[in-house]
C-alpha cells in the first residue's frame, strides 16, 4: 500500500513538474484519512503558499476527526446511539452530510450504501491494519436481512434517530471528496487559486500549472506506475475505487473494502474504476459516483454512470480488460498504447 501511496505521489510530481524547474510551486505531503495527503500550489508566494497548506491540512484533520467511523468521533458516537434504539443531537455541519449522502444513496439505488458499516466492520475493514478475516455466512446474512439504509434515518431539529437499529454509518466513500470540496473553498477565500489537491489518489484542481494545465496519472491496479494520465482543467475532480489498497487474500480470493450492500460480500469482479467529475461538488461525486459504479459490474456499469450523472468513467474488469465511455477516451492518454480497451 505504502508503495502505492508514495507512487500517486511521484506521478503527480513528475506530471507537474516539480522536481527541477525553476517555478514557484510549494508542496507538501500529510498523512489523514489513513492515506497520503499532497498538496501542491503554483504561482503564490511560498508565505502565503504555506498558510494556504497549514488550513486545508487543518481542515482535513478535522474531518477526520469528525467523521472517523471507528475511533471517537461525532460519527461513532452517533453510530452507538443509533445502535442503542437512541437519538442524538448533531452539528449542522453532520446534519448537511448525512442529507447529502442520503440522497446520493438514494440516487444510485442504494449501491453507495453508507449504512453499511456495520458490514464494512464485520469483514475487518474497521482498522488501521487489518488482517483476512472470513465472516460466517450467517452473521452476513443477518446483516443483509436488516437492510440497513440511509433512508432509515430521522432528521428533526438537528436531532438524528434510526427507526433500524442495524444502519451503522460509514462515510469513508464520501468524506474524502467533502475534504476535496472543503479545500477549494478554503484555498479561494485565501487568494490561492492554482492548486492542486491530492487525498490519496482523489485529486481536485483549481486553476493551472501556469501557462499549461495540470496533469495527474491514474494508477495501474495490478502494475507499478501509471495505466494512464490525463489533464485536469479548474474545478474537475478524478476519483477511483479499486480493489489494490485495502484488500487481504484467503488462498486465491481478493477480498476488497467495497462490498456490496445486496449481497454482504466485497465485490470481486471489477479491479478498479475510475470516474472524472466536474461541477460545484466535483470532490464529493468523485469520491461517491466509483462507488455504485463499481459494484455495477461490467454488466451494469454503464447504467450506474448514467445514475449518477457521470459521462466520463473507465472500468477495469477482473481480466484486465479497459472499459470506457467515449468522452473519457478523449481525455485519457493510455501508457501502454496496446491496450485492449472497448468504447461503450
Amino acid at each position: 500500500m505504502l508503495r502505492q501511496l508514495l507512487f500517486i505521489f511521484i506521478t503527480v510530481c513528475l506530471f507537474s513538474g516539480c522536481s527541477k524547474e525553476k517555478e514557484p510551486l510549494y508542496q507538501e505531503q500529510g498523512y489523514v484519512f489513513g492515506t497520503l495527503v499532497e498538496i501542491s500550489i503554483y504561482g503564490t508566494p511560498e508565505d502565503q503558499a504555506k498558510s494556504g497548506v497549514a488550513a486545508v491540512m487543518q481542515e482535513f484533520q478535522r474531518l477526520h476527526t469528525m467523521l472517523h467511523a471507528w475511533q471517537p468521533s461525532e460519527l461513532s458516537e452517533l453510530n452507538t446511539e443509533i445502535a442503542n434504539g437512541g437519538s442524538m443531537a448533531v452539528s449542522d455541519e453532520m446534519v448537511a452530510i448525512l442529507k447529502d449522502a442520503a440522497q446520493l444513496s438514494k440516487l444510485s439505488h442504494n449501491m453507495f450504501n453508507p449504512a453499511i458499516g456495520g458490514l464494512v466492520g464485520l469483514w475487518g475493514f474497521h482498522a488501521d491494519e487489518f488482517k483476512p478475516v472470513q465472516p460466517d455466512d450467517k452473521e452476513i446474512a443477518k446483516w443483509v436481512e436488516a437492510k440497513p439504509l440511509m433512508s432509515d434515518l430521522s432528521i428533526n431539529q438537528g436531532r438524528v434517530e434510526s427507526k433500524n437499529p442495524a444502519v451503522q454509518i460509514d462515510l469513508g466513500g464520501y468524506a474524502k471528496g467533502y475534504a476535496l470540496d472543503r479545500a477549494v473553498v478554503i484555498l479561494h477565500d485565501l487568494g490561492i487559486n492554482n492548486a492542486l489537491v491530492n487525498i490519496g489518489g482523489n485529486i481536485i484542481a483549481l486553476g493551472t500549472h501556469g501557462e499549461r494545465p495540470w496533469r495527474v496519472g491514474v494508477q495501474h491496479p495490478r502494475k507499478s506506475g501509471a495505466i494512464a494520465s490525463l489533464v485536469l482543467h479548474d474545478g474537475e475532480a478524478i476519483g477511483t475505487s479499486g480493489d489494490y489498497q485495502r484488500y487481504f487474500m484467503i488462498g486465491a480470493v481478493r477480498y476488497c473494502h467495497l462490498i456490496n450492500p445486496y449481497t454482504g460480500y466485497p465485490m470481486q469482479a471489477v479491479q478498479a474504476v475510475t470516474v472524472l467529475t466536474h461541477g460545484a461538488h466535483a470532490g464529493v461525486m468523485s469520491d461517491v459516483a466509483s462507488k455504485p459504479i463499481f459494484m455495477s459490474g461490467v454488466r451494469g456499469w454503464v447504467n450506474a454512470s448514467k445514475l449518477m450523472d457521470v459521462s466520463d468513467t473507465m472500468l477495469i474488469d477482473e481480466q484486465g480488460r479497459v472499459h470506457l465511455t467515449a468522452t473519457m477516451q478523449k481525455r485519457l492518454e493510455f501508457t501502454d498504447k496496446n491496450e485492449n480497451i472497448t468504447v461503450e
